[in-house]
C-alpha cells in the first residue's frame, strides 16, 4: 500500500511558476513510476509527466514539455513538479500517482495509487 499527499497548488498569474510536491509513504519499490496527471472541469484526466523512482527516466506531455520539470528526492520519498511559464489552460486539479511498472505510463489506468489532488489556478 502506498499513500500519496500532494501540496503546492494555488493561484498564480499567467507566466508565473508553482512547484508541486508529492510525498509518498508505504512500500515503494525501485521499479515504480511516479506520475502527475491533471483534470480540468468537464475534461478527462490527462497525463502531465512521469519519472522512474530511480530518477533515471523522465517523461512529459507535449503540452508541458519545456515548461514543466519533474524530479525526485528519494531520501524524502518526494516527487516534485516545477511548473514555469504557466498558462490559463494549465488550470486543473493536479494528481500524483504511482504505477508499479513502466508500461503505458501516459494512461491513468496504469496507476495503482492516487493522491487527493491539489488545485492549480492560472489567471490571465
Amino acid at each position: 500500500q502506498v499513500q500519496l499527499v500532494e501540496s503546492g497548488g494555488g493561484l498564480v498569474q499567467a507566466g508565473g511558476s508553482l512547484r508541486l510536491s508529492c510525498a509518498a509513504s508505504g512500500r515503494i519499490f525501485s521499479n515504480y513510476v511516479m506520475g502527475w496527471f491533471r483534470q480540468a472541469p468537464g475534461k478527462d484526466r490527462e497525463f502531465v509527466s512521469a519519472i522512474t523512482w530511480s530518477g533515471s527516466r523522465t517523461y512529459y506531455a507535449d503540452s508541458v514539455k519545456g515548461r514543466f520539470t519533474i524530479s525526485s528526492d528519494k531520501a524524502m520519498n518526494t516527487v516534485f513538479l516545477q511548473m514555469n511559464s504557466l498558462k490559463p489552460e494549465d488550470t486543473a486539479v493536479y494528481y500524483c500517482a504511482v504505477a508499479s511498472a513502466l508500461r503505458n505510463i501516459n494512461s491513468a489506468n496504469a496507476y495503482d495509487y492516487w493522491g487527493q489532488g491539489t488545485q492549480v489556478t492560472v489567471s490571465s
